[in-house]
């Protein structure tokens, strides 16, 4: 008993006694319940054995007893508590087995409760952990997901109860382990940290790490950087890192180190920084904002007819996800499909935008950016909004410079690389059509996207993807042209 209860526990104790007793053994509480059962004869029926046993354990409780046994015409069911309460609730060792009963049986019985009650309760102190730990990592998804939405008191407030505290200002990384090796790295990353760096598992990519870490101690002592580290100490690990950020900009920090990753994949160190550049959503001015205000105004201005519909906020929220991780936006909202869907459609409905096309979700994506963006400075009433407005913001000086400074890197690929990625937008960033339109196959199309993702320094083929602004930067250079 003691042999198996090291190395299988108590389902392994469990097993033994059922086959002892060429009948049924479980652990149940003081109500009745199986907590865990295990059969021990196929060819016994035994389909009364549980409701025998959970009769019996009521009967224990209600009468307050060491023991107890309760027979029918054709078994019997034997219990003995695992462990006194103070109620007499606890969990009880039940056996049925079909009459006559095994020479022995209460002895074999009372000789199994103290191992059988010790993997009981190591195993209960397990699950507990690990409710503990699954627990802390949701709060930490949540304070993520505040972070990205903008909401920065709420965050704050929940992450009061972890630690360590939010750092301000911050880099983000993003770290992409192999497969069953998350836990790991994430204990990893917080001995290289000294415990400094808020460290989330991704709930959108099952392989990614995501590290807030503090901008001004990213550095070790010994020079070396975070990402770096991490890097050198896990063989198979890609990590990409943002630009320092202040915290109420953490989701388009999150954007730029998952742009890094993308680089960092096809690279001898397995590690990259994102270059230096703008943000469109700063450089378009008050007239931009404007533009932005008057073209979401309905959907900010949305009221649902009944409560439990979902708001404007909860509408842009929606949206902002969707556009940032596509079909991943279920597990990062933790909504169904059809809820997503319906909500996107709704979206479209009130913006008056058909957002299957990357135009529109450019459109929205850069408005929903520069609402995101307290600096800009909002005069004058919205101007009404348009899809057709953007093509006035897309004119100014400022993103003018951004976009010849976002395709500058393009021209190392000549007329063919600007001719891939023109038509795989113009086919709403599908692989299918624009290989079909390329005259090339649908893996050659991914190749060569693959090329330009490292060439521009952008992910391109997974989300969050960079095909919004290269649409906009096309955008602006054809209407300079």
């Amino acid at each position: 008993m003691y042999r198996l209860a090291r190395t299988g526990g108590s389902p392994e104790l469990l097993r033994g006694l059922a086959q002892r007793a060429t009948g049924w053994a479980g652990i149940l509480d003081g109500d009745g319940t199986v907590l865990q059962a295990v059969a021990g004869n196929a060819l016994w029926p035994g389909h009364e054995a549980p409701a025998l046993a959970a009769r019996a354990a009521r009967e224990l409780t209600a009468r307050r007893t060491g023991s107890y046994s309760l027979d029918t015409d054709d078994c019997a069911a034997l219990l003995l508590p695992l462990d006194r309460t103070s109620d007499d609730r606890g969990p009880v060792l039940a056996l049925v087995a079909p009459k006559p009963l095994p020479g022995g049986l209460a002895t074999l019985m009372a000789d199994a409760v103290m191992p059988l009650a010790l993997s009981w309760a190591t195993e209960s102190v397990e699950r507990k952990r690990r409710r503990v730990d699954l627990a802390e990592s949701r709060g930490r998804e949540a304070v993520l997901h505040l972070l990205m939405t903008g909401q920065l008191s709420i965050a704050h407030q929940v992450a009061g109860a972890l630690r360590p505290r939010l750092p301000d200002p911050v880099r983000v990384c993003v770290v992409e382990c192999s497969g069953g090796q998350r836990d790991e790295v994430a204990r990893i990353c917080a001995d290289a940290s000294g415990g400094r760096t808020w460290i989330v598992r991704c709930p959108v990519y099952a392989r990614h790490l995501i590290l807030i870490t503090p901008a001004d101690e990213e550095a070790e002592p010994g020079g070396r950087t975070l990402d770096r580290t991490v890097a050198g100490l896990v063989d198979d690990c890609v990590v990409g890192v943002s630009e320092e950020v202040r915290l109420p900009d953490t989701a388009t920090a999150y954007q730029q180190a998952f742009h890094a990753l993308a680089v960092a994949r096809g690279v001898p160190g397995r590690h990259s920084r994102f270059g230096a550049a703008p943000e469109p959503a700063l450089l378009v001015g008050a007239a931009g904002a404007r533009w932005a205000d008057g073209l979401l105004a309905p959907l900010l201005a949305y009221r649902p007819r009944r409560s439990q519909d979902p708001g404007s906020q909860e509408l842009a929220a929606t949206v902002a996800s969707w556009l940032a991780f596509a079909s991943h936006a279920t597990q990062h909202l933790k909504i169904h499909r059809n809820t997503l869907a319906a909500r996107i459609k709704l979206v479209g409905d009130l913006l008056g935008l058909d957002l299957n096309r990357v135009a529109d979700q450019a459109a929205v994506d850069l408005a929903l950016r520069i609402r995101a963006t307290p600096a800009l400075h909002r005069t004058g009433a919205p101007d009404p909004g348009a899809p057709g407005d953007l093509d006035a913001v897309l004119c100014t000086s400022g993103v003018q410079d951004w976009a010849v400074q976002q395709l500058r890197q393009l021209a190392q690929a000549g007329p063919m690389g600007e001719e891939t990625l023109r038509t795989w937008l113009r086919c709403e960033a599908q692989l299918s059509p624009a290989a079909a339109e390329l005259g090339i196959s649908v893996p050659g199309a991914r190749k060569r996207l693959t090329r330009l993702e490292a060439l521009l320094g952008r992910s391109l083929l997974q989300t969050p993807s960079a095909r919004y602004d290269l649409w906009l930067a096309f955008r602006a250079v054809d209407l300079a042209a």
